[in-house]
C-alpha cells in the first residue's frame, strides 16, 4: 500500500483519496471560492483584491482581471466589481487607463487599508488554508511522480524552455510567466488532463479564487530557491525518477505557502500557527 508524507504524519492510499474527495466533492465548499456574500459584497470584494495584491497574485504593473472575467470568479455583478475596483483606486492601490491596453493596473501593494484587509481575509479561513497547503504539496508530489514515470522525450523540451525561461527572467512578473510554464509543462507530461485540473482546482483555492500563484513581493530569496528547485525537479523527471521528483515537488510548493504565510504574519505581528 503507497504511503504519502504530509505535515502531520504519514497517510495511507485510501486516507489520502478519501482526503481529496472530501476536498473535490464530498465536502463543504472552501471558503475562499465561494462568492462573496451579497449583503456586503463591494467590502468583501475590496477585501479579496487588495489581499490577492498583497500575497502578489497580481503584482505592480499588472493588470487585474477584466471586469467581465471577475465577476465570474468572484460570483457578483458588474456594478459591484465597478464599485469595488473605483475603492482600490481611490486608496491608490491601482490606477485605470483608458483606451485600446487600457485597464485597472496595479501600482502598489500594499496601503494602509491592506492590513485590515488581509486579517479580515484570511484569519477566519486560516485553519483550511494550512489544510489546503498540506494537500497541495501531496498532489504536486504525486503530479511530478507521475511526469517521471509517464514523461516521453518530446515532453522535455518545454520543460527545459520554460526552466531557461525562469533562470533568465528579468522582473517578478517574467520569473511567475516561466514558473508557471514550468508547471504546467510538468502537469502535461504525465498525460492526464484531470490531473492537470486538479492541479489547477488547488491553485485556485490557495489564491483566494484566481488562477495566479501567489509571488510575495518578487523576493530574490524565493527566487534562487524556486530556481534551484526547478533545476532539480527537471533533472529527476528527465531521469525518470519519481521518488526524488516526488520529493522536491512537494518540498516546493511550501514556497507559495511560506508566502502568504509571511503576509499574514505581517499584519498579524507573529507566525500563524
Amino acid at each position: 500500500m503507497s504511503v504519502y508524507k504530509s505535515a502531520g504524519g504519514q497517510l495511507t492510499e485510501d486516507e489520502f483519496s478519501r482526503m481529496l474527495d472530501r476536498a473535490l466533492s464530498g465536502g463543504a465548499p472552501s471558503p475562499e471560492l465561494r462568492p462573496v456574500r451579497v449583503a456586503s459584497a463591494v467590502d468583501e470584494v475590496c477585501d479579496r483584491l487588495l489581499t490577492a495584491i498583497a500575497v502578489g497574485d497580481f503584482l505592480p504593473g499588472e493588470r487585474l482581471p477584466v471586469e467581465r472575467e471577475l465577476t465570474g470568479l468572484l460570483g457578483v455583478s458588474r456594478p459591484t466589481v465597478r464599485e469595488a475596483v473605483g475603492r482600490l483606486q481611490a486608496v491608490g492601490v491601482i490606477e485605470i487607463r483608458r483606451g485600446r491596453n487600457g485597464g485597472a493596473f496595479v501600482r502598489e501593494s500594499w496601503s494602509e487599508s491592506t492590513a485590515a484587509a488581509v486579517r479580515r481575509t484570511l484569519l477566519p479561513r486560516w485553519e483550511e488554508f494550512e489544510q489546503v497547503f498540506d494537500l497541495r504539496g501531496l498532489v504536486e508530489g504525486m503530479v511530478a511522480a507521475t511526469a517521471a514515470r509517464r514523461r516521453r522525450p518530446e515532453d522535455l523540451s518545454p520543460m527545459r524552455d520554460a526552466l531557461d525561461a525562469y533562470l533568465s527572467a528579468d522582473s517578478p512578473r517574467e520569473e511567475r510567466i516561466a514558473d508557471s510554464a514550468f508547471h504546467r509543462s510538468i502537469c502535461r507530461a504525465t498525460h492526464n488532463p484531470q490531473i492537470t485540473m486538479l492541479s489547477q482546482d488547488l491553485l485556485t483555492r490557495i489564491s483566494l479564487g484566481f488562477p495566479a500563484e501567489p509571488w510575495g513581493r518578487g523576493e530574490r530569496s524565493h527566487f534562487l530557491r524556486a530556481g534551484e528547485d526547478h533545476k532539480a525537479l527537471y533533472e529527476a523527471i528527465a531521469a525518470g525518477e519519481p521518488e526524488c521528483a516526488e520529493k522536491i515537488a512537494r518540498d516546493h510548493f511550501t514556497i507559495s505557502a511560506d508566502l502568504i504565510r509571511d503576509v499574514l504574519a505581517r499584519v498579524h505581528g507573529t507566525e500563524p500557527s
